[in-house]
């Protein structure tokens, strides 16, 4: 687990562009489960390509003409549960951080896995993420 005041300065990329943060089990299944509309989850992580490329890319993306209704966060190796129920909803990707799941009507639709975030720059996944957004939201 890590210090949580090491972490902090990590979520608050995230939260302060407008996504909450499911910290319990309970908070991801009462966003998801039966959600309407379009969801952003990103699982949020600690490692280099998530503080140089992902968390910007959601920067990037979020000032998109189209984005999601409801955009949400959880944080690998802070909330583990919270993670571990959040990662549930798309099982056939193997656990990864970080990454990010756009689901429509409680279905996932589109997902970006750490091997897509690694070795490519923000604005190339802030694309992806777009794209995303144009074709579902």
């Amino acid at each position: 687990m890590y210090d949580p005041g090491m972490v902090q300065p990590m979520r608050e990329e995230l939260t302060k562009l407008g996504v909450k943060e499911l910290r319990t089990p309970v908070e991801v299944d009462q966003t998801l489960k039966n959600a309407s509309g379009t969801t952003l989850l990103v699982v949020n992580s600690v490692c280099g390509c998530a503080a140089g490329a992902a968390r910007p890319a959601v920067a990037i993306a979020l000032k998109h003409s189209k984005v999601p209704q409801t955009l949400t966060t959880v944080f690998a190796g802070q909330d583990k549960e919270a993670t571990e129920k959040a990662r549930s909803y798309f099982p056939e990707y193997p656990p990864s951080s970080p990454c990010m799941a756009l689901m429509k009507d409680g279905k996932l639709v589109h997902f970006i896995q750490r091997r897509d975030i690694e070795g490519r720059t923000a604005d190339q996944i802030a694309q992806d993420l777009k794209s995303a957004f144009d074709k579902f939201c």
